[in-house]
This record gives C-alpha cells, structure tokens and sequence, in this order.
C-alpha cells in the first residue's frame, strides 16, 4: 500500500508495483498473491517473502546486485531505512545553504551496520556518500563484504570496520586522519535476549498468528547484538553521547535512531550532561510506526561555517 507519511524524496511512498519487482528480482514472484483487499502484496511475516521483496527493492530502486543475508539475520525494511538517510540529508542540507552535500569529501560512519549493510548502499546510491560501516559482529562483516564485493561501484565508496569491543561505540574506530560528516545508528532495541524475544512473540501475536515463541524469533529473525545489549536502546545512545564528546570536533553530525520515547528524557539529560553546542529530535513516521531521530553536534556556529567551507 501507498504510503505517502515517508519522506518526500523516498522512492517507496507509492504502492508497490509487482509486476516491475518481480521483472527485476523473479523469486519475488512466488509469495506475491492478491490479499483480502484485492491489493498484490506478500506475507510480512514470512521472512523469505520479506527478504525476496528486499532484494527486489534494492536491484529495481538502487541498483543492488546480489544482496542477500544469512538465516536469523536481521531483514531491515528499505522503506523505513531510507527515510533516516533523507533526514540525514535534510540537517545537512540545513547547514549547506539549502543544498545537500555530495562532494567526494562526504563521509558517514555507520554504527552498527549488520550483516545487510543497508545504510550505507542505499546512501551511496542516492546521494553519493562514502560510508565506513562498523559492527562487532565479524561474521556480519564477512557477509556484508560479501555484498560489496557484488557491486564494485559501492565497495571503492562503502569500509568495513570492526569493532573489538563490545562496550565501546566510537572507542577504537577513529583513527587520527578520520572526519564524518554524519554518524548514523540503529542501535538494539533490548536490553536482555529474554526481552528480544517476549518482543518478538508480540508481534507475531498481533498479527494473529498465536503465541508460538519458535516460529516468532524465526520470522522476526535478529541476533544477539543486533537486538540486545547490556542497558538497551537507552544505555547504548548513552554511551554513545559519552564518547562523542571525545571526539566532538571529528564529526559535524552525531545522529541515532530512538524507538522508545520513554528513552528521550534521558537522552536530552545526557546531551546537557555532554554540553553539546545544538540537539533536536526529529519525527520520522512510517505508516501506524513513529520513530525517532535525535541529532547533536558539538560545533558552534564559525565552526560549522568553517566545516562547510572545507568540505562541501
């Protein structure tokens, strides 16, 4: 169905065309059927048919060869994925005098990248970006190069970096010849795998499928880092804003993705906390799904203009 609350620059607020989907990814085929409303669509909660219309959106919008992700892994929505990358460019654009940035310059440091390396393809297909793309997890790594080695246009503009430790962010990541434009992150939602998985089991039931626990975790997919870590969604946006400010001057745009409001009260003490120089939250929505964008930068006003004369 159409969804015209995303971003305006989004290729996907229109219905889905099938008939195109299925010409440039033909496994789509085989879980399209006409649903109640008479309307083409698939089961979302089958994660082959999810993955199959991933792949078919990737190759038909940005010309994504090849991606694929291994079973359990994480099936991100390209919709609602590319919207945080168009809000990504609008606060840029904001501080380019309207325009956004798409010099060779342009860098974005991905946090959590995963096994899918979402963010990173669909901005250097739509806008150009360099990318250095981090997560913890090598065998994500491995299958995200896997991905790039199928499109050599992103793999000369997309890194991969590892994170040693799982207690740190930007710890270990940045080296002194490194600047970003942007950090983005979708960090895990949940603090404990219990927590993932009772999740999981509720969304399987309100879309009435029962309360089976097995055939939630394998359709909903996700593991271990990718949705929990030691304090949540909250502690790990925490410890983001602590380091950040270690290397305030590194980056123009810190940036992360928050689906708990009850995470913002400390978030916004946490940036106060971190004296940063500007923060907003930006509301991104996504059919009934709101989500959250909160964004701080530690340069004032000169600093920035300076920033923009020197790199875009």
């Amino acid at each position: 169905m159409a969804d015209s609350k995303l971003h305006p620059r989004n290729r996907h607020r229109a219905r889905y065309d099938f008939a195109r989907l299925i010409t440039a990814e033909p496994a789509l085929g085989a879980f399209v059927a006409t649903n109640g409303y008479g309307d083409q669509s698939i089961d979302f909660a089958n994660p082959a048919a999810v993955k199959a219309l991933n792949r078919a959106l990737l190759k038909d919008s940005y010309g994504i060869q090849a991606w694929d992700i291994p079973p359990q892994s994480l099936c991100p929505p390209v919709p609602g994925r590319a919207d945080y990358l168009h809000y990504l460019a609008d606060l840029l654009a904001e501080g380019n005098r309207g325009v956004v940035p798409r010099t060779k310059n342009m860098q974005v440091l991905d946090i959590g990248t995963g096994a899918n390396c979402i963010y990173p393809l669909i901005g250097h297909s739509e806008y150009g970006w360099r990318f250095v793309a981090t997560d913890i997890n090598a065998a994500a790594l491995e299958n995200a190069q896997r991905i790039l080695d199928a499109n050599p246009k992103a793999k000369r503009q997309i890194a991969l970096r590892r994170q040693a430790s799982a207690n740190a962010v930007f710890e270990g990541l940045i080296g002194g010849d490194d600047w970003f434009d942007l950090t983005m992150c979708n960090p895990p939602f949940h603090a404990s795998p219990a927590e993932a998985r009772a999740a999981n089991q509720r969304k399987w039931a309100n879309l009435g499928k029962g309360t089976n626990a097995e055939n939630a975790q394998r359709n909903f997919g996700g593991e271990g880092d990718e949705l929990w870590c030691d304090g949540g969604e909250q502690g790990f946006i925490l410890r983001m804003i602590d380091e950040s400010a270690r290397i305030a001057t590194r980056c123009f745009w810190f940036t992360t993705l928050v689906s708990k409001s009850a995470s913002l009260p400390a978030i916004e003490a946490a940036l106060l906390r971190a004296n940063v120089g500007q923060h907003r939250t930006i509301t991104m929505r996504q059919g009934q799904k709101q989500s959250r964008l909160v964004v701080w930068t530690f340069l004032n006003p000169q600093q920035q203009e300076g920033w923009r004369k020197m790199r875009w």
